[in-house]
């Protein structure tokens, strides 16, 4: 299908990752979870804990906690050790979707299973808002809404499934948006069911 805009800044490309290039990328992410388990962040005012569970692979990774807040930081919070590098795959796609972007520094790799939501929010926890963000699932569809920089305004819904990309920048670059529910048994990619999104971003100041 041909790449649609949501609305101005957010593209979405339906189906950009073929059957193939989805098993690729999720034995990959497989490896990255090995290096990098997946543990579960929680909210820094109240402690309760996010309805996802999380790694990350890059230079950096995002973090939640009570103590620090939201970050970003050169290890993982659990085990120490640097997040494990970002596959050629993702910085490929990156070129691809994001041309003329500096390079990400940070993949969040989400894992929702049936009854994990994502409620809505902005990502600005980065310096530079003018570097897109790129998002791509894996697995189970979801419904995705997106609204604008208010979080009371309007918002569209569409549903992502898997292989589908999605990028925002621009206008779109901080507007509110969040996984309302996953559509059990819509993919048969994760054999347990459940979706995976990773999110691509750039963390620190674009260079001059």
């Amino acid at each position: 299908m041909k790449p649609l805009m949501l609305q101005e800044g957010c593209i979405w490309h339906p189906g950009w990752l073929d059957g193939r290039a989805q098993q690729d990328l999720l034995e990959e992410v497989r490896a990255i979870v090995r290096a990098a388990p997946l543990f579960r962040p929680v909210m820094p005012k109240t402690g309760t804990p996010f309805s996802v569970m999380m790694t990350n692979c890059g230079p950096l990774g995002w973090v939640s906690d009570q103590v620090g807040g939201y970050r970003y930081q050169p290890v993982h919070p659990e085990t120490g050790q640097p997040w494990p590098p970002m596959p050629q795959s993702l910085l490929q796609a990156w070129a691809a979707l994001a041309p003329g972007a500096p390079p990400p520094e940070a993949c969040l790799i989400n894992f929702y299973r049936t009854d994990a939501r994502m409620s809505l929010h902005q990502d600005r926890d980065e310096a530079d808002f003018n570097v897109p963000v790129l998002s791509l699932s894996l697995g189970d569809s979801a419904i995705f809404r997106m609204g604008g920089v208010e979080r009371r305004g309007k918002t569209r819904s569409v549903k992502l499934a898997s292989g589908d990309a999605l990028v925002f920048g621009g206008a779109a670059r901080l507007a509110f948006h969040g996984i309302d529910r996953v559509l059990a048994g819509t993919s048969s990619l994760l054999k347990e069911g459940g979706r995976i999104n990773l999110t691509l971003r750039r963390v620190s100041p674009a260079p001059a």
